[in-house]
Order: structure tokens, then sequence, then C-alpha cells
């Protein structure tokens, strides 16, 4: 095997074998191959791509460059993935509401990226919450609660760790098959019987437009289902943040009022979208409307919250978390008021601008090693549409500083277009079952 003779194959617009992919991931995974390597063969993908099979190919090797999981377990493996977005914490609602309904959850998830915040810096709001577990305390979270929320150890996919890593250098971010290969690698490294992918959409998404999410949508559920796992997708909107609270301790407790029963919204409604989505899939359902119902039952009843306390008692948090979950996140000591400037309909909102704010105000990273604040954020977010008057609210800011709020909140009236006409509504769901 020669780096150099892939790289030449991709150069001029051919797939390289499953063999020679495998042998390269297993070189980005140890060393052999290069930086500069990397990166050419990253240019390539991106300007002549790949197959189909070259793609599930592609995944495969680089799942198999690290460890993968096999569960035995007396139901299925089920989990999701989200491209993406603000406002966005299904994660934390959809996990243990499966596992009430009989799913098993080991769900691998990830920190902020960009203007995305990320479901580990979530759940690090809680007070002891530990997301970095070894295989015997995963394993065993999984069997008691249904469901466990970790990061992902350095010995899965590491092929996808380094070629990640050149693409954001290279400019090969973008690539249709490199983004397929990257985020499919994970989760089938997970052993799943069942996959459900959220595809985001619009202004507070990486895909800003229908026909680009489609076509992601439809590379990540044919490779996946090629490569072994049954996969569907829903495109959702992100024109305007899925919650109204952006921010990790400000999202965390949106997700107890979902699991606690005491509201509903766009958040409890793509959850047990999804939900239904993955319970039919598995069998656990008879269909996706039964499916929606076993999950809106669940969080009705309490069942979904008792499961989320166990987790997070399991992974270091509180005991009575669920019981007293407000005295245990922590609150921001600047909290102000964003007032509308005139009056009119909220007609855009953009959530791109909305959660590099977020990260302003200190509740992401700019650069790796920053400590996140997870008290800051928005809350009580205006929605698409909402007729206003000067002086209405249109958010509020959750800051440490006086001088963190200035700057926050200039950027919210900057993010919000008020206009004398009421807006078209965009549906929360644009495609399912894809």
């Amino acid at each position: 095997m020669d780096a150099r003779a892939i790289i030449a194959q991709l150069r001029k617009g051919e797939d390289p074998s499953r063999e020679e992919l495998a042998w390269f991931a297993r070189g980005l995974a140890d060393g052999t191959v290069s930086d500069a390597q990397a990166g050419a063969f990253a240019m390539g993908v991106c300007v002549r791509g790949l197959s189909e099979e070259g793609r599930v190919a592609l995944t495969l090797a680089m799942r198999d460059s690290g460890d993968t999981m096999s569960w035995d377990l007396p139901g299925p493996v089920l989990d999701k993935h989200s491209t993406g977005g603000v406002g966005d914490c299904v994660s934390l609602v959809l996990a243990p509401a499966l596992a009430a309904c009989g799913a098993y959850v080991p769900m691998v998830s990830g920190r902020g990226l960009g203007h995305t915040g990320g479901t580990l810096d979530k759940l690090e709001a809680i007070p002891g919450y530990q997301t970095g577990l070894d295989e015997a305390q995963f394993d065993k979270v999984v069997r008691d609660a249904g469901a466990s929320i970790v990061s992902a150890t350095a010995e899965i996919a590491p092929a996808d760790k380094r070629l990640y890593a050149v693409r954001d250098v290279t400019g090969t971010v973008e690539s249709l098959d490199l983004i397929t290969a990257s985020i499919l690698s994970k989760k089938l490294a997970a052993g799943l019987h069942g996959l459900v992918l959220d595809v985001k959409v619009g202004s507070g998404a990486f895909m800003k437009t229908l026909a680009d999410a489609e076509a992601l949508a439809d590379s990540l559920v044919s490779t996946a289902n090629l490569a072994g796992c049954p996969t569907s997708a829903v495109i959702s909107d992100m024109n305007q943040p899925l919650a109204p609270s952006l921010g990790n301790a400000l999202e965390v407790a949106e997700c107890m009022e979902v699991l606690c029963g005491s509201k509903g919204g766009p958040l409890a409604e793509l959850s047990v979208s999804l939900g239904g989505v993955l319970l039919a899939n598995a069998g656990l359902a008879a269909d996706v409307e039964a499916g929606v119902a076993k999950m809106v039952e669940v969080l009705a009843n309490g069942q979904a919250a008792e499961r989320f306390g166990r987790m997070v008692a399991a992974h270091g948090g509180p005991m009575r978390f669920v019981e007293e979950w407000q005295r245990f996140l922590p609150e921001a000591s600047v909290i102000r008021e964003v007032k509308a400037p005139r009056d009119g309909f909220v007609t855009a909102i953009e959530g791109e601008a909305l959660g590099l704010a977020v990260v302003g105000l200190g509740g992401g990273r700019m650069v790796e090693s920053d400590v996140i604040d997870p008290a800051v954020g928005f809350s009580e977010v205006v929605r698409l549409g909402t007729q206003v008057r000067a002086g209405d609210p249109l958010m509020r800011v959750h800051a440490s500083r006086e001088d963190k709020a200035d700057v926050a909140a200039q950027a919210v009236l900057e993010a919000i277009d008020i206009g004398e006409q009421m807006p078209d509504m965009p549906p929360l769901i644009h495609e399912r079952s894809r």
C-alpha cells in the first residue's frame, strides 16, 4: 500500500479500493500517513468526490480504525445524531424518553462546534455530571438507566479525529463525502441497531438551504443503511432557535420542563417525532404515529424524567436532580431584558449570530482550552411571527458582567429583524423518514 498512489487515484477521479481505504484509515490513526498526505487525501475527496460504494468503504474504514462496541441487551440499541443548531437540546429529552419506551441509548456526543452548542457542555452544567466514563461504567449505566450520554474516547474512530483536524485547516470541511464518513464512523462504532438523523436547515444551521439539507440527508441515510445500520432522517427547521433558551444551564432548564411535563412547544414536538421514527423502525411501535404516542405518554407520566434522574445520578450528578433541578443549576449574576426598538412583527432571527453571541458571553469556546461559563446565554427568546410593540422584551440576556451583557444585547438587536408584515412561517419538520 502507498499513500501517494491512493492520492493519485483520487486526483484522477477514481475510487481507491476498500482495502486501500482501510489501509489509509489505519495510517491516519497510527501516524503512518503524514499530515501532508492526509490534507491531499481530503482535498482529493473534496474536489473529485467518491461513489456511493467508495463513501461506504471510507466510512467503514474510519469506523474500524479504532474500537467498536457490541451490546448484549434485552432491547434494541438506538441513537440519534443532529447536524447542529441553536437551542437544540433534544438529546437530553430524547435519550431518557426512548429508555422509558424499552430502548437502550448509548449516546456518544460532542462539545460545541462554532455557533452550535454541545450536548456534553450542557450536561456538565449539572453539578458533578461526568461525561468521561470507561467502558465498564458506560455499560453499567446503559443497563441500569437505559441511557447514558458520554464523550467519545480516543479509541473510537481515531482516523476521523485526525482527518477532522486536517479538514479544518485545509478548506475541506464542506465535502459531503467527508461529512458523511465523519458522522457515521463514530455512530457505527457504537454498535447501534437503529439511528435517526436530525438534519437541520435554516439560518441557525450549517445547511442553509433545503436542497443542501436534502443532499446531506440522502448521503447519510444511504451510507448508513448500506453499512448495515437501519437509518432514517428528519429534516427540521433551524430558522429560529428550537428551544426559547440558548446556553448550557438555560437549555438544561428547558429540557427539565419538558421532561417534567410542564412544557410543550417545538422542543417537545421534535423530540417525540424523532423518537416515534426510531421506535417504529426498531419494532417497539406499530408505526411512527404509535411511536410518537408512546413518547408523549412517557413524558406525561414522569417515566422519562425518572430515567433522566437515574442517568444523572449514575454519572455523578445530584441524586434528586429531577425533583430539585432549579436549585442545582447555576445562575448568571447579570440578567437583562433586550427590548424591541419599534413596533412590528418578528420577521427573521439570525440563529448563527445568536449562537456566536452566546460564545462571546462565555457559553462556548473560542479556542479548545477555553473554560465555559454554564450560566450565561439567552432565555425567553421571541418566536418568529410574534407581533411586538416598541419596548416589548425580545429575550433576556444572562451574563457574568455588565459589559458583556451590553455586547450581547447589541448582537440580539442586530440578529432580529422587525418588519411591518407577518412573515411566512416555516414548518418545524420539512421532511420525514427519507
